[in-house]
């Protein structure tokens, strides 16, 4: 069954008539996964973004403290009128906390998409269900207390598929205005994750995580945060690497659902990665077609 018609009528469903955050996931490191980004880099990435079709209007960051990354990332994302899903990592936790509070206290909550407290954790087992709730509810009530602060600013956590299935971690959706799901069905090998099928296993998590929140209970949306296909690395399953098989499921994926949901893909830019699921390569040139 192809489940995106489906799809497509629960979105109108859950987020009526709204325009959707088109994001690019870009990380605190240059694509080497050591050096941090500086200013003019972050400036370099949105410029990279506001070059690529379908209207990317927004990015998505890990971390606010480490690597200084809300300092340098925020004042190009203003000039370029980028706005920012903002991350606390979970790792240094009240450094990550003030660094965020910093950064709204400059600037104000007009850059900002969300915030999303912590990424994969229940899936790695890094925090108990109870304690990321709670982290989650320490955040929105920092915000709340900061002039400008609305009832509009989103506060979430990203997590897997089958993280957010697993009952026991629904007290961490009842804490979320949003809910992330990161879903790659590349490494969804006892599945058939041939490329021909991907477009199937993307919607049908989709799916899997909209019933997980309506049983859970307290109105969170849900977003994808994290999907892409590698363009290198091993064969896993019936999964086949490469720049063909990454265009053939951005043009099956990215092309619906950055109409009909709060998207944001992996990855900007990560050649030293095996596998990468890189857009752009060393040189700074798209290693795919991504027009629609």
């Amino acid at each position: 069954m192809h489940l995106l018609p489906l799809i497509l009528s629960l979105a109108t469903v859950f987020t009526p008539s709204k325009a959707y955050w088109r994001g690019i996931n870009i990380k605190s490191n240059l694509a080497d996964g050591t050096t941090c980004k500086t200013l003019s880099d972050y400036l370099s990435a949105y410029q990279t973004l506001k070059s690529f079709p379908n209207s990317i209007n927004s990015a998505r960051l890990y971390s606010s403290w480490f690597c200084n990354t809300l300092s340098n990332a925020l004042p190009s994302a203003i000039s370029t009128d980028t706005k920012l899903l903002a991350g606390v990592s979970l790792a240094n936790f009240d450094n990550e906390k003030g660094a965020l509070l910093a950064a709204v206290k400059k600037y104000g909550f007009d850059w900002m998409v969300g915030v999303s407290v912590g990424s994969e954790d229940l899936y790695r087992g890094t925090v108990s269900p109870a304690t990321l709730a709670e982290m989650i509810y320490d955040v929105r009530g920092m915000l709340s207390e900061v002039s400008g602060y609305s009832n509009e600013v989103r506060v979430g956590h990203v997590d897997t598929t089958n993280a957010w299935t697993n009952a026991s971690n629904s007290a961490v959706i009842r804490a979320c205005n949003f809910v992330g799901t990161d879903i790659y069905p590349y490494f969804q090998t006892l599945q058939n994750n041939d490329i021909s099928n991907a477009e199937n296993l993307f919607w049908n998590g989709v799916k899997q995580v909209r019933d997980a929140v309506s049983k859970a209970g307290g109105g969170a949306s849900v977003w994808v945060t994290e999907t892409g296909w590698p363009v290198n690395g091993p064969t896993k399953g019936n999964a086949v690497p490469g720049t063909d098989n990454a265009e053939t499921y951005w043009k099956g994926v990215a092309c619906d659902v950055f109409g009909s949901l709060n998207a944001f893909w992996f990855t900007l830019q990560d050649w030293s990665a095996v596998p990468s699921f890189a857009i752009v390569g060393q040189d700074g040139e798209r290693l795919y077609n991504l027009t629609c």
